[in-house]
């Protein structure tokens, strides 16, 4: 026995029940995280078919409803940009303002050769 000296410390009577305690409580521990985070396990010890409960799981699950994503727009004269407006189902308008990405000058750009070089 590798650690014989350990029980100079901590005599048997203390040290065998904490360890059986520290076992029991870990393995109790990993029991429930697993019924509570599977379905299968309460499909198996109700005798149903295993999967029965994802597809009840699945079938509470709500649908969205479609009808809040409708919305119409109108697409304005463009001025510095492109105004669109937004007009939401309920009759409520937005304005937008759509403008293109500003390309700045980076390092590789001016380390870049010229197009074209004339003589």
């Amino acid at each position: 026995m590798n650690n014989a000296k350990m029980w100079l410390v901590v005599p048997p009577a203390v040290g065998v029940p904490v360890f059986l305690g520290a076992v029991a409580v870990g393995s109790f521990a990993v029991h429930v995280a697993v019924v509570t985070n599977t379905s299968w396990v309460a499909d198996f010890l109700s005798g149903q078919p295993l999967g029965t409960g994802d597809a009840q799981a699945a079938a509470s699950v709500l649908v969205p409803d479609t009808n809040t994503a409708k919305a119409g727009y109108v697409i304005d004269t463009p001025k510095s940009g492109s105004e669109v407006t937004v007009i939401l189902q309920d009759g409520t308008s937005v304005r937008a303002i759509i403008q293109t990405d500003e390309i700045l000058a980076s390092a590789s750009a001016e380390q870049a050769p010229p197009l074209s070089v004339e003589n």
